[in-house]
């Protein structure tokens, strides 16, 4: 390279690095605009998190008793029914039997409870729909017979009832069978 070109070279190299410079010390306007891409982290945090008008207040906690079943009670079918708690949202249901059976409007299917002599006293819990729903209908379907299954699954709860998202279902062999 020649001496006017390492000269050129020195002039565009000082022109973009005093560009560059520049450009890094510009003040920024007076008043910022509302785009919040401009916005330093903690006051955008804090603007998030500030409430946005009068009706926006936060979700109160719900309280730590359970809730009556609203199928038991003054609502349930038997004159004199006993008052039953749901069970608790994240509770498990280990190895339960009973039966599959309708709702009472016929839109959803329930697991109704088997009594085991320990005065267990379950309200029928709703079957959330997924796979193990599905082959515990194929099974009803295809059968003879009254079935049992024995069910493993976490309980969620709603609006005074519970529901189940079965994570394992077996069918109960009938042992009154003659062979």
């Amino acid at each position: 390279m020649s001496m006017t070109g390492t000269a050129l070279a020195s002039v565009v190299i000082a022109f973009v690095m005093s560009t560059f410079a520049a450009a890094q010390t510009t003040q920024p306007a007076a008043t910022q605009p509302s785009d919040s891409r401009s916005m330093p982290a903690g006051q955008l945090l804090d603007q998030m998190l500030k409430p946005q008008g009068a009706g926006a207040k936060p979700l109160q906690p719900l309280p730590d008793q359970p809730a009556p079943d609203r199928t038991s009670g003054a609502a349930a079918v038997a004159p004199g029914a006993m008052q039953m708690n749901v069970i608790r949202e994240g509770s498990f249901l280990v190895d339960r039997t009973g039966r599959l059976t309708k709702s009472p409007d016929g839109q959803q299917y329930e697991f109704v409870f088997d009594a085991d002599g320990k005065n267990m006293k379950d309200p029928p819990v709703i079957i959330l729909p997924n796979l193990k729903l599905m082959a515990m209908e194929n099974a009803v379907n295809s059968s003879s017979r009254d079935l049992q299954f024995r069910i493993t699954g976490m309980v969620t709860e709603y609006r005074g009832r519970n529901y189940v998202l079965l994570e394992k279902v077996v069918v109960v062999p009938d042992t009154t069978r003659n062979f």
